[in-house]
């Protein structure tokens, strides 16, 4: 059965707060509200403000981090709760932003819960679903899909050096009978990688993360999001996002870049004459990362990049 208790540890968390820049009376989303670090950190400071009408808006695909959230949140007023992937905002109608924040990857709750099928440290069914609504599971991607999408999703999401090896392993595996569970889906990973390269690290960690990254949809999800998300803010909002993993990072810089990049005129024309201004100026040059303490107290840390910009008028 599946853990009550949302256990999760805020990555960056004061760092983030203050990039943000809380504003009293301001309305503030959370995309990925998770156990409810940031949006506890968020409510705190608005409700420092006293008699300022701030408000919370908290988005989440899952539903039990849902449920967490408003538990953990229940003593703060004007905040609204979303059971729906950030993708989705635009569907919402939220404007007039004061500022944004997404926390990406999965959650350490989903990962210490062995039954939702996340971790290859445990044995259980094969799911990986963040919403447990959706249709594709883990078990689909690996039972299913073709040895050329199976290579591609391993190389592409997890930057796979061996993943045509992996992917003809897990077709000839699943000939013999299904891969049910994690631990099964493991076995086979190890035993279809070089033996040097199980020894140096965890053969599994790629594998995990780019099956996962299938069956939740992140990548265009968070290309959608990022979009929808800064076209909810005001002039002067700003948005901050945490990232764990190279392929969300180069995406988040990528746009970031985009939105902060004014006239694209050759470079030999005197005058510029294509009339684009920047939608937004860089609040950090470079990605935010743990300092010494975070990182000894908290080995999940050791990923993290947290980028921000601010929406121009």
């Amino acid at each position: 059965m599946e853990k009550t208790t949302f256990n999760h540890r805020s990555v960056l968390l004061h760092e983030t707060i203050a990039l943000l820049d809380i504003k009293g009376g301001g309305l503030y989303v959370d995309c990925t509200t998770g156990g409810g670090g940031h949006s506890a950190a968020i409510a705190a400071k608005l409700a420092e403000y006293g008699g300022a009408k701030g408000k919370l808006i908290c988005f989440d695909r899952d539903a039990s981090a849902i449920t967490a959230a408003k538990s953990r949140l229940s003593q703060y007023k004007n905040i609204e709760f979303i059971n729906a992937n950030f993708a989705d905002m635009a569907e919402y109608d939220i404007c007039g932003a004061d500022g944004v924040v997404m926390d990406l990857g999965v959650s350490s709750h989903q990962l210490d819960t062995a039954e939702r099928g996340f971790s290859f440290h445990e044995d259980a069914p094969l799911d990986m679903r963040m919403n447990a609504e959706d249709a594709l599971s883990a078990y689909n991607i690996v039972n299913e899909y073709s040895q050329e999408d199976l290579t591609r999703i391993l190389f592409e999401y997890g930057e796979e050096k061996h993943a045509r090896a992996i992917a003809r392993g897990i077709i000839r595996r699943r000939e013999l009978s299904p891969v049910t569970t994690t631990g099964e889906l493991a076995e086979v990973i190890r035993t279809n990688v070089p033996l040097s390269y199980r020894n140096a690290k965890n053969p599994c960690r790629k594998a995990f993360q780019a099956i996962r990254m299938e069956v939740n949809d992140e990548l265009p999800s968070l290309e959608r999001g990022l979009q929808a998300a800064f076209a909810a803010l005001k002039s002067g909002g700003r948005f901050a996002v945490i990232t764990f993993h190279s392929l969300e990072d180069r995406l988040v810089k990528r746009t970031f870049a985009g939105f902060a990049q004014g006239c694209d005129c050759p470079r030999e024309l005197p005058l510029c004459v294509c009339g684009k201004r920047p939608k937004a100026a860089h609040v950090t040059r470079k990605p935010v990362e743990p300092g010494e303490g975070e990182l000894a107290d908290n080995r999940r840390a050791r990923s993290a990049k947290l980028r921000a910009v601010e929406k121009l008028p």
